[in-house]
């Protein structure tokens, strides 16, 4: 039987909060004002993993030698704050030795598994850092290599967890060491059966957080980040943005998967199945206050959220042919399956189907689903039209199929923008609709100052 510790809680820095010496120590603070957090998960400090993917898709060796010294000047600007520098500075320096190898590796041959296997070591040093940072508050902590634990497909750079795997994995490697105290991870990153080095997609540190939360049947899951909290919409566009106190999963799952940066669109999953709480707050202000994700939120508004999704691509697809469009449809779709494809939203009509691809795990680009044997299959079956340049804007809330008046709310406050796709009755907590980039933030704000304000 699986004992269960009802107060661990698993806490989650993201690359803000571990981007220099200062940012580590208010993390620190923060840990260690809470006797319940025992695993924590860390991000690459900020900037890192950017840095890892140049190099991972294979620079030339003047431009890869800069890069590996912009990321030895990050990792040094920390260890020379250090009052006991050299044992840790051997360790940053082994690490960035492998990386220094496996770029040089990529020059020449890149490939989906060394790109994981170099880009892992962003978490790997903010973690050996971090763990420096405690010790030198005389706290006890031990490093431990998440990879023991995450448990994941070999689907490199964008990684299924095994949950069964995981949690068996969690209760033999990791339960005992935070039973004996404070234990520091990485996020991001995990192994296949073979014990090759997989990533979670980009921004997948939150979701080793509650991967972890969940194996271990934390309490609580804490997101510490940059800002107090989930707003209505992002800050930077619209000032007048309002912190929301509580939020459902679904809720928040929505607001994720179409666009907030505050948490990754799967951190939800994990936790809705084990009913964990997720707190989300500022590392940089912690005393002010946060969002609080649960199962339920009492009295729901209709109206909860704004999102935006940058640089999405929308895919056109014409039937060439007079035939039914069950087989269109059909043929579409199973085109789309055997390239590994997901779509994401998707409208029709008889002879015609526009979509937006999930692109979720893309690490660049608008179209990084769109692959030339995709294109080239799809181009064989029916004409094919791309449009780039646009933005996806989802207002998130509850009942909105339910609910009369929504899309007269909407579409008055979008008269005069030029909407090219809509998506709205698959999901109760959701409105879609595609506008070009340069004119969505407009229309964020005009929906935020109806809707919200």
């Amino acid at each position: 039987m699986t004992r269960i510790y009802p107060h661990i809680v698993v806490a989650k820095f993201g690359g803000t909060s571990v981007a220099d010496f200062d940012a580590m120590n208010r993390s620190a603070s923060i840990v260690l004002a809470d006797k319940d957090v025992r695993l924590v998960v860390l991000s690459a400090s900020a900037g890192v993993t950017n840095i890892l993917v140049e190099l991972a898709a294979g620079l030339q060796s003047r431009d890869r030698l800069d890069k590996i010294d912009t990321l030895r000047t990050i990792q040094y600007n920390i260890i020379s704050r250090l009052k006991q520098p050299d044992a840790i500075g051997q360790e940053i320096d082994r690490l960035l030795l492998n990386i220094s190898r496996l770029a040089e590796t990529a020059e020449h041959c890149a490939t989906p598994a060394l790109s994981d296997a170099l880009v892992s070591h962003g978490e790997l040093m903010s973690s050996l850092l971090f763990v420096e940072v405690l010790r030198e508050r005389d706290v006890e902590t031990q490093w431990f290599d998440a990879r023991k634990v995450i448990r994941t497909t070999d689907a490199f750079g964008c990684a299924e967890p095994q949950i069964a795997e995981t949690a068996e994995l969690a209760e033999k490697q990791l339960r005992p060491r935070i039973e004996q105290g404070l234990v520091i991870t990485q996020g991001f990153i995990g192994s296949d059966d073979t014990g090759q080095t997989t990533t979670l997609g980009r921004g997948g540190s939150d979701y080793s957080a509650s991967l972890f939360g969940e194996a271990l049947h934390a309490a609580r899951v804490d997101i510490w980040t940059d800002v107090a909290g989930i707003y209505t919409t992002d800050p930077r566009i619209v000032p007048q943005a309002q912190r929301m106190e509580r939020v459902s999963f679904s809720e928040a799952s929505e607001m994720a998967a179409f666009g907030a940066k505050v948490l990754h669109p799967a951190t939800m999953l994990p936790a809705m199945r084990k009913d964990i709480p997720v707190f989300v707050g500022s590392s940089k202000q912690p005393s002010a206050g946060g969002t609080l994700v649960c199962r339920h939120a009492e009295n729901p508004p209709r109206y909860r959220a704004l999102a935006t999704r940058r640089k999405q691509t929308l895919l056109k697809l014409h039937s060439l042919h007079t035939q039914p469009a069950c087989s269109f449809l059909a043929e579409t779709f199973a085109v789309l399956s055997r390239h590994n494809t997901a779509i994401d939203l998707v409208t029709t009509s008889e002879n015609s189907i526009a979509l937006i691809l999930n692109s979720s795990c893309a690490t660049s680009g608008e179209a990084d689903s769109l692959t030339t044997s995709l294109l080239t299959e799809l181009s064989s079956r029916c004409r094919v039209e791309l449009e780039t340049g646009l933005d996806l804007v989802t207002l998130i809330g509850n009942e909105l199929t339910q609910a009369s008046g929504v899309c007269k709310d909407v579409f008055a406050e979008l008269e005069k923008h030029h909407v090219r796709m809509i998506c709205h009755g698959a999901s109760e907590h959701t409105l879609c609709f595609l506008l070009p980039a340069e004119t969505s933030d407009s229309a964020v704000k005009a929906l935020h100052r109806s809707l919200f304000e």
